[in-house]
């Protein structure tokens, strides 16, 4: 097990009650593919988590829209590049909206403020002579818009990333960063906080290749139309990576505030903790921070590079015919399976697969099973023997040798510290345990069989314990499965709705809802009725 999920924990100033977090602003190359997904629905996960902690909490997505990739695959189309922008971005709204995405910002590349942002950073590199003009040759992938070292490339020039595809030879006059200025800060950055760049295996690739040396990138192209104008000579475009990475920045602005940095940076920066897919990592941890002390300001919190996918074992590719198209499988099977399966069966950092028999086995199991089951039951039991009402109890009647309560107590402090570290996984495994007793608890003490000795004290004590057990349960995994948390929260009397950002001012505070023996008694209970369906695999 990679060392993140016993020792790091997200970067969070404490001197502010705020939390920003980004997921990458994907490339429009293409419709939003399953990996992209799995990036935003863990960011949402993480949000909501800082939100239920009463954090002011800012999600930032978006689309990367320049370079030569977009503007050669707008040319096959016959389209104009900004039509094709607008359309492929709409389309990340679109799944954003079906996965239950709460983001605050949607960062894009091509608007007029972002501009403004970019010209301004461009300066400061500028006027710290950060930035000059020579030639460069090399080899450069398209699809990955970055020049490669020849220690990078698979035999036959072919992009490691992008094996498919040949890089081109590229002999042109561009404008440079002086990255390899920044060699030593940047190993100072990485000795002194050790959690910047995530998991250990990320930081260990990254410390390898800051290791052999750091050379100057290119942050301009000749003949590239689509892009903003270098500053300081327009015949220049400037180069996607030093454009993209600043519209972080850009979607710091309020929307009605003018576009400068110091209003951008203003309230949430630094920004806490950047999710990415590994393939980025070197930009975000590298170029990155090394862009922000030349412009003199404070690096970012955190980076975390999490692993690929793969479908059924097998790397996922148009050419092998096994993609995996995200908004199929969520007008399938629901957001909350989708969102339950990539969090909770794929340790976060790591690789991992999707196997669609799998799924339907462990989101049936876990969801409609374990979790669905135990409450449909125990409600359709509390209506029959305590007239559909939360029993007359508080936790303080429970027994302290209770297993529910044992495993309760501490559940909410464990959880947490399992979101903090970002393992979704082991957040899961913690609260199941607690549901997978409850059922365990339920069939030993037999409240039917209580009932008909005529121990209705005892019948109450045990659903309320069960009940109880089940909304911390659901407490616990609402940044995970929101819309069953809320079936849940409704079905035990409460009118909260996951979904929605309001909740916090509905709710009691976090420290409360994930404390174990809060179940407000005399509260009316919902009609039993299933919160998830079974799934099953046509």
């Amino acid at each position: 097990m990679e060392g993140v999920f016993n020792t790091h924990m997200i970067h969070t100033n404490t001197t502010k009650n705020t939390f920003a977090i980004t997921t990458p602003l994907y490339y429009v190359n293409d419709l939003p593919h399953i990996g992209s997904a799995y990036t935003t629905m863990a960011s949402d996960a993480v949000a909501r988590f800082q939100r239920l902690q009463g954090k002011d909490v800012l999600l930032i997505t978006g689309t990367d829209e320049h370079g030569q990739k977009i503007q050669r695959t707008a040319e096959t189309q016959g389209v104009d590049p900004q039509v094709h922008c607008d359309k492929i971005a709409a389309g990340f709204d679109v799944l954003w909206q079906k996965l239950n995405i709460q983001y605050d910002r949607f960062s894009r590349t091509t608007a007029n403020r972002h501009q403004a942002i970019v010209k301004e950073f461009f300066m400061r590199v500028w006027d710290k002579s950060d930035i000059y003009l020579s030639q460069q040759q090399g080899w450069y992938c398209v699809s990955c818009e970055e020049f490669k070292e020849q220690r990078e490339l698979l035999p036959g020039n072919r992009c490691s990333i992008h094996p498919n595809q040949e890089a081109e030879w590229r002999d042109e006059q561009n404008y440079f960063f002086r990255l390899s200025k920044y060699q030593k800060q940047l190993e100072e950055l990485y000795q002194q906080r050790p959690d910047f760049i995530q998991p250990e295996s990320r930081r260990n690739e990254v410390l390898s290749f800051v290791s052999q040396g750091l050379q100057d990138f290119s942050i301009s192209r000749l003949n590239v139309d689509w892009g903003f104008p270098v500053p300081v000579d327009p015949s220049h475009t400037i180069y996607v990576w030093f454009d993209a990475l600043l519209g972080y920045v850009t979607a710091l602005l309020d929307p009605d505030s003018e576009a400068t940095l110091d209003n951008a940076l203003q309230k949430w920066w630094p920004i806490n903790l950047h999710l990415i897919g590994k393939d980025i990592l070197r930009f975000h941890a590298v170029y990155w921070p090394a862009m922000l002390m030349s412009a003199s300001l404070p690096v970012t919190g955190q980076v975390f590079g999490h692993g690929f996918l793969t479908k059924d074992g097998q790397k996922m590719g148009k050419s092998l015919g096994n993609t995996l198209d995200p908004v199929e499988l969520v007008d399938k099977y629901g957001a909350d399976a989708i969102r339950y399966y990539f969090l909770k069966e794929i340790e976060f950092g790591r690789d991992g697969d999707f196997s669609e028999t799998r799924f339907i086995d462990i989101v049936n199991a876990d969801l409609a099973n374990d979790l669905g089951n135990l409450l449909n039951r125990t409600l359709g039991m509390a209506k029959k023997y305590c007239q559909g009402i939360v029993p007359a109890l508080t936790g303080s009647d429970i027994s302290q040798v209770n297993p529910l309560l044992e495993i309760g107590l501490d559940l909410g402090s464990k959880v947490a510290r399992a979101y903090e570290s970002l393992a979704f996984s082991q957040a899961c495994q913690k609260i199941f345990t607690l549901i997978r007793a409850s059922n365990k608890f339920l069939d030993q003490q037999a409240p039917w069989s209580l009932y008909k000795q005529g121990k209705q004290q005892e019948v109450e004590q045990v659903l309320y314990t069960v009940l109880e057990s089940v909304r911390l349960a659901a407490y616990l995994l609402s940044p995970i499965i929101p819309s069953i948390s809320t079936e849940i929260y409704k079905q035990l009397g409460f009118a909260i709705d996951f979904s929605q950002k309001e909740h916090i001012f509905l709710a009691a505070p976090y420290v409360s809802h994930a404390s174990w023996g809060v179940l407000p008694q005399n509260q009316k209970l919902g009609k039993p009725k299933p919160v998830f369906a079974r799934l099953e695999l046509t």
